[in-house]
């Protein structure tokens, strides 16, 4: 559900004050305010949002006007879903790329040297 038109975006005040603040070179403003929208103030400046662990830069462009911080720092990490169908097909692409190598080094090998 989206926020009521007459209250107006949510911009976090000590975010907005800090932008204000400084300059968009000088470097990462770190925030846990990952609730707050970016209003067109915000573009050109680097965030150092906060993941629950660390802080994730994000560079704000005008693309990203209207959304919230924290969909641009994401919380958690995918690694790669398990099982012995998965290390199949990562074992027969790791074959092809070293076939794919060596037929390569093959082909340079065989042309003529000037």
């Amino acid at each position: 559900m989206t926020r009521s038109l007459k209250k107006g975006p949510y911009v976090d005040v000590k975010l907005a004050k800090k932008v204000a603040a400084r300059k968009p070179n000088a470097g990462p403003i770190k925030t846990w305010a990952r609730a707050s929208q970016i209003p067109p103030e915000f573009v050109g400046y680097t965030f150092g949002v906060h993941n629950g662990k660390s802080h994730e830069e994000v560079y704000v462009t005008e693309d990203m006007v209207g959304h919230r911080l924290g969909e641009f720092s994401p919380t958690t990490k995918f690694i790669r879903h398990g099982g012995k169908m998965q290390k199949e097909a990562e074992m027969a692409a790791k074959a092809a790329e070293i076939a794919t190598a060596q037929a390569a080094k093959a082909t340079t090998a065989a042309a003529p040297k000037k």
